[in-house]
């Protein structure tokens, strides 16, 4: 029997007592695979556990995952690219993802299989619709739990923000958009998904100063998806939220 494996996940599961024990005892044990094999099992529920309240907490739009993504379909995805994204090195090092194309294509649907990828990878997540996500900081505002709110979303390893645009945002919202992606930056990784093109996003901040410092924090060292073609609902047979993208 291999020691070292059993060690490791008597570490992994924090039973540092156990593997003490175990260490002191192994000279003396002759079929220890059980042993191994019940820690194999234990590790891989808290696997499972730590994956199912990731997800949960997430709040993903769609019960997507990066196994059933289309690349057949002609709307110019770089397999390699989603691919090499899917891996979350990333996300590890606190860059953004631009995900820009019309409606239909597979923006959303995108993102929440990046972001239910990251969930089993152990990265916390959350998904926002952008117009969601404007109002419930408003309301926070109006309740005194801005800060709160601001400090929890900052904490978020993985943060999604989809649908944003195509209309432009008041000065409220302008601000409230600095400030994210202010504590973001460098920090933490973002994807933001979004109908209108990258270049007509000043456009949709409208403040030239406040434009010119968000666009440099979200913008800067991205990585881009840029879609095209018509949209894929039409050759669903009806709405189906999980199906494909």
């Amino acid at each position: 029997m291999l020691i070292h494996p059993t060690m490791a996940l008597l570490a992994e599961l924090g039973l540092h007592g156990m593997a003490k024990g175990f260490q002191e005892l192994q000279a003396q044990l002759e079929h220890a695979d059980w042993l191994a094999l019940l820690l194999e099992r234990e590790s891989t529920v808290r696997r499972q556990k730590r994956f199912e309240n990731r997800a949960r907490a997430a709040a993903l739009r769609h019960n997507a995952s990066i196994e059933d993504v289309d690349f057949k379909a002609s709307r110019g995805l770089d397999r390699g690219l989603f691919l090499s994204l899917a891996g979350g090195d990333w996300i590890r090092q606190h860059r953004s993802l631009l995900i820009t194309g019309p409606a239909g294509v597979g923006k959303s649907w995108l993102a929440c299989a990046l972001g239910h990828k990251a969930c089993r990878d152990d990265v916390s997540v959350a998904y926002h619709r952008a117009p969601r996500l404007f109002a419930t900081l408003a309301q926070a505002r109006d309740q005194g739990r801005y800060a709160r709110l601001l400090k929890a979303l900052a904490r978020v390893e993985l943060l999604i923000i989809d649908d944003w645009g195509p209309e432009k945002l008041d000065d409220t919202q302008r601000r409230d958009l600095l400030e994210l992606t202010e504590d973001r930056y460098e920090r933490r990784a973002t994807i933001i998904t979004s109908q209108i093109p990258v270049d007509r996003w000043y456009e949709i901040i409208g403040n030239p100063t406040i434009a010119d410092a968000v666009m440099d924090r979200i913008a800067h060292n991205a990585y881009r998806i840029e879609l095209a073609g018509e949209s894929m609902r039409k050759r669903q047979p009806g709405p189906s939220p999980a199906a494909p993208a």
